[in-house]
């Protein structure tokens, strides 16, 4: 009994002890003044808040442990401090420096939660600020402000990113952590998430599979959900966009709030398109599309750990470009009856963390459930399928110093394909993909200069079919399919601190991916072609090296990147130079041991003499070619961009006012696959104007765009649009109207 009650005491006295964790402190600029209405944020706990007005903050409730605190405030640069907690009460005043160029993040992508020059993969951060990003009908339009990224489409409604010349199963794409399945393979399938809710993007370029397995051989783009309310608060938005191009309109509205250990929000949206103008004016039959989403969440956070449930569902409905459609379609309208696709996603995830003494573990789990349905004539079913997702992650973060991160984990998903209602098309067959791994991470600082990072990963993967039609006929049987996989993949990296100006950074990566359903099996028309898949494919094997370097000073950055990736069996659908009975060309899954080239560099001015002016240029090129001399499908031409912007603090009515110009040039891409055309070059203009109103004590945020000015009828080189000889988007004009709105429990905003 003694003994008993000793143990009690003692659990007693370290939750007593735990129970202390607190951080406070004081944000002030280098003036020694304080900064009211920064943020604090501790991206692990999913929890922060923001200092009052005397630049005070408090943090409580905080787990034993090491934790990243991110420190921000508009136009200073970021602050990220670790600290060790061990049941105490610390004092952490921080002091922001003003800067005029942005300031590295934390991010999530690269597992550590480490930050952007922490890691030895490059991992570039996009703000999903209506100030600062493309405001368009087209999502992807806007990853496409970062250097290496570009996207095939097929209008505004249909698009699918591309990283350094790889797509659609060659990127893997995440709705905040979680692997997003849906139909993914072909480029008539869209990206299928929406901007709104979004804090901002991260994105990986060049192979990922030793953190995501099979499918990032190319690179990862993750969206990542806003940041909860602060601690005590309520706050929302109301967000307008119109668009003169495809007279398009989106409203979308948001509300979230937060207590000391619990938070939450709901968000609904609608977007509603015609059919777009070329650039001269005509319209491009059946390119409209209509979209509707909710998305909700709830948390509790607390020194035993953050618990966060997600659902997200989305509706698009989205016109095909067929030669069908184009014939049949003689006005302009935004009502989708014939011709078009249908997606209904769901998707329920659940994220969680709990922190075990110097343990920490992540648990995580998601269901996705993604119907797709194609239309012929009125109410004519042509394909209906159901994709249906179970993911789910461990991931033990083991006792490590400052200076060190080691991580074991186990992923998994099981999938099942399912074709309903017996169609008349059955693209792909009934299936079941089951998929494990295991990997293990470390990471490791040298002299406070040079951080190593490796890793190795192994995964086990099977594909299981039914057949499909009769053993009789040739054209249309489809055999039962039995597959099994197993790859390891691994990387080496470093980066080095020659100064706290002056990164070097550099990763030698080995991936893979695996041919997926489509490949294995298609046997059937799909879109303008009649597809079919190779039974006998065998996995991609990518060898990626790396270089880059990075160098900023307060008002100027520089980056450059290199790369050089061999992927042995890479897998493209090239035609046949055959037809069908009925006249469609015969396309078929192919393999070729191939390489892919290039590089990205970026420089940022904020001249000093000129306070309010900012300039910007990235560039990137690739090439991508077969070891037999022919060059590879969908790889962009190279690309120039350049933006001027100037803002000032008070200009009339507007507050935070900016004025871009932004520029796009394309150059001739005369490196074209066998079954492309080369395409001429182009160059775009676009402007916005901008800023904050205030009427009585209500903000809004608020500017105009205008994007290809001159409404220059030109072809981008990986637009699908080629294949019926239509032009990209001509002029757009946009209205962007963002209303936001905050309840506050207490003034100082503390923690309770």
């Amino acid at each position: 009994m003694k003994k008993v009650l000793i143990v009690c005491v003692l659990i007693l006295f370290y939750h007593s002890l735990n129970a202390q964790n607190k951080i406070i402190g004081k944000i002030t600029d280098q003036n020694n003044l304080p900064l009211p209405g920064a943020t604090i944020f501790i991206s692990d706990m999913n929890k922060g808040t923001i200092s009052d007005k005397n630049g005070n903050y408090q943090l409580v409730n905080l787990p034993n442990g090491k934790n990243r605190i991110q420190y921000s405030f508009v136009g200073f640069a970021n602050h990220i401090e670790t600290v060790e907690l061990n049941g105490e009460s610390i004092e952490l005043n921080i002091l922001l420096k003003q800067t005029a160029v942005e300031a590295e993040e934390i991010v999530v992508s690269g597992v550590y939660n480490s930050t952007q020059h922490d890691n030895a993969v490059k991992i570039d951060v996009l703000k999903l600020d209506p100030h600062t990003v493309k405001i368009t009908p087209n999502f992807s339009e806007v990853l496409t402000q970062v250097p290496g990224v570009d996207m095939i489409s097929k209008g505004s409604g249909v698009s699918k990113p591309v990283i350094r010349g790889l797509s659609m199963n060659d990127i893997l794409v995440l709705n905040n952590g979680v692997r997003f399945e849906n139909y993914q393979y072909s480029s008539h399938h869209p990206l299928g998430i929406d901007e709104f809710g979004i804090e901002d993007v991260e994105i990986i370029k060049g192979p990922a599979s030793l953190l995501y397995g099979s499918d990032a051989i190319g690179g990862v783009i993750n969206f990542i959900k806003e940041k909860p309310a602060p601690i005590g608060s309520i706050t929302g938005d109301y967000n307008l966009q119109l668009f003169s191009n495809t007279l398009g309109m989106t409203n979308n509205f948001g509300i979230k709030g937060a207590s000391k250990k619990f938070f939450g929000g709901v968000r609904v949206g609608q977007k509603t398109n015609a059919d777009f103008l070329q650039g001269g004016g005509a319209f491009v039959p059946n390119s409209r599309f209509n979209e509707m989403s909710v998305k909700t969440n709830a948390g509790y956070t607390d020194k035993i750990g953050t618990f966060k449930l997600f659902y997200d569902f989305n509706n698009q409905k989205l016109g095909l470009v067929e030669d069908e459609a184009i014939d049949e379609i003689t006005k302009r309208g935004r009502e989708n009856n014939i011709w078009y696709q249908e997606l209904n996603t769901h998707l329920l995830s659940s994220q969680n963390k709990l922190y075990l003494g110097k343990f920490k573990l992540d648990v995580n789990s998601a269901y996705q459930n993604t119907e797709l349905i194609h239309y012929g004539d009125v109410d004519v079913y042509e394909i209906q399928m159901r994709l249906s997702t179970l993911t789910y992650e461990a991931r033990l973060h083991l006792p490590s110093k400052e200076d060190s991160e080691y991580i074991i984990g186990f992923q998994g998903f099981n999938q099942t394909n399912a074709n309903l209602n017996d169609r008349e098309t059955k693209l792909l067959p009934d299936a079941v993909t089951n998929n494990y791994s295991a990997f293990g991470l470390l990471q490791y600082t040298l002299l406070k200069k040079l951080k190593l990072q490796n890793g190795v990963r192994y995964d086990n993967k099977s594909i299981s079919t039914q057949a499909i039609g009769s053993p009789t006929d040739a054209m249309t049987y489809r055999a039962a399919l039995e597959k099994y996989f197993g790859s390891f993949s691994g990387s080496f990296g470093a980066t080095y601190n020659l100064s706290e100006k002056l990164l070097f950074r550099a990763n030698f990566a080995a991936a893979y991916r695996t041919p997926n359903l489509a490949e294995l099996t298609s046997n059937g028309p799909h879109e303008l072609r009649y597809e079919i898949g190779d039974n006998n494919l065998v996995p991609e094997n990518s060898y990626e090296t790396d270089l880059s370097i990075h160098y900023h000073k307060d008002n100027f950055t520089f980056d450059i990147a290199g790369f050089y990736n061999i992927i042995n069996n890479y897998i493209f659908i090239s035609p046949t130079g055959d037809t069908t009975s009925s006249g469609i060309y015969i396309y078929k899954y192919k393999q070729a041991n191939s390489t892919l080239f290039g590089g990205e560099s970026g420089l940022h001015i904020h001249p000093i003499q000129i306070e309010w002016l900012h300039f910007e240029t990235t560039f990137s090129s690739v090439i991508g070619k077969q070891d037999n001399g022919e060059y590879l499908p969908f790889v962009p031409a190279h690309k120039l961009r350049f933006e001027l912007r100037a803002e000032k603090e008070n200009l009339l009515f507007l507050r935070k006012a900016f004025v871009s110009v932004y520029t796009t040039t394309a150059f001739d891409q005369n490196y074209a696959a066998p079954d492309e055309t080369t395409t001429s070059g182009y160059s775009l203009l676009d402007l916005s104007i901008g800023g904050n109103i205030k009427i009585q004590n209500q903000l809004m945020s608020v500017s105009i765009s205008a994007n290809n000015l001159f409404d220059r009828k030109y072809i981008d080189h990986l637009s699908t649009l080629k294949e019926v000889g239509l032009f990209n988007p001509g002029r757009n004009i946009a209205l962007n109207l963002r209303i936001p709105f905050s309840i506050t429990k207490n003034e100082n905003n503390y923690t309770p």
